[in-house]
């Protein structure tokens, strides 16, 4: 039986998170019913010395969330069109999280498809600005706990992925970011989603 991820899932390494989050399901309830896909793409960022995170401007409005307790959301505005999502990791006063970069929808396709369905079906959720759209998240779920009770946005357990069927890259789109930080293999990504639900059928 899913169930919601806690606290002390998210509160550890970053890059042990960003692993696991593979196979979990990402949902969002809206108007009573469930909106959701499983995670097949994560990235790690990881804290004010990483110079592709967020943190590494310090502790701003903006960047606040970051440094809240572990099973937060950090939901933020990008290139003036896309909200992100990222789950905050580490302990409270560490600034990391990971961001959720694509999902393969299981529940509420026809929800999504309303608001995806000028593109064509395998590119619904496969951009973390595009899942953001599929699921109804933008700002007014920042902060938001995703360990609790009662929240509309939370991640739920799946199928673990076999290291197999997980490749690792560096992050996308750090194009002005220095090395080491530009390479680092921090990008997760699981299996073909065709894959991926032949996966959970066998696990």
């Amino acid at each position: 039986m899913p169930r919601r991820l806690p606290r002390r899932f998210y509160d550890r390494p970053t890059l042990e998170v960003a692993r696991d989050l593979l196979g979990a399901r990402l949902v969002r309830i809206q108007d009573g019913r469930r909106i959701a896909g499983i995670i097949v793409e994560t990235e790690a960022y990881c804290g004010e010395e990483d110079l592709g995170c967020h943190a590494k401007a310090g502790r701003t409005r903006r960047t606040e969330p970051l440094y809240g307790p572990p099973g937060y959301a950090y939901v933020y505005f990008t290139y003036g069109n896309h909200w992100l999502l990222c789950p905050v990791t580490r302990p409270a006063g560490q600034p990391e999280a990971v961001l959720i970069r694509a999902i393969l929808p299981t529940e509420g396709l026809d929800a999504i498809e309303a608001r995806r369905g000028r593109q064509p079906r395998p590119h619904w959720t496969d951009g973390p600005g595009k899942l953001a759209q599929a699921l109804g998240i933008d700002g007014r779920l920042n902060t938001a706990d995703l360990t609790a009770a009662n929240s509309e946005l939370f991640i739920e357990s799946g199928r673990p992925v076999p290291d197999r069927f997980v490749t690792t890259t560096a992050r996308i789109g750090l194009y002005t970011v220095p090395e080491p930080w530009k390479s680092l293999p921090w990008r997760f990504v699981a299996a073909l989603p065709g894959d991926l639900t032949q996966l959970e059928e066998d696990a």
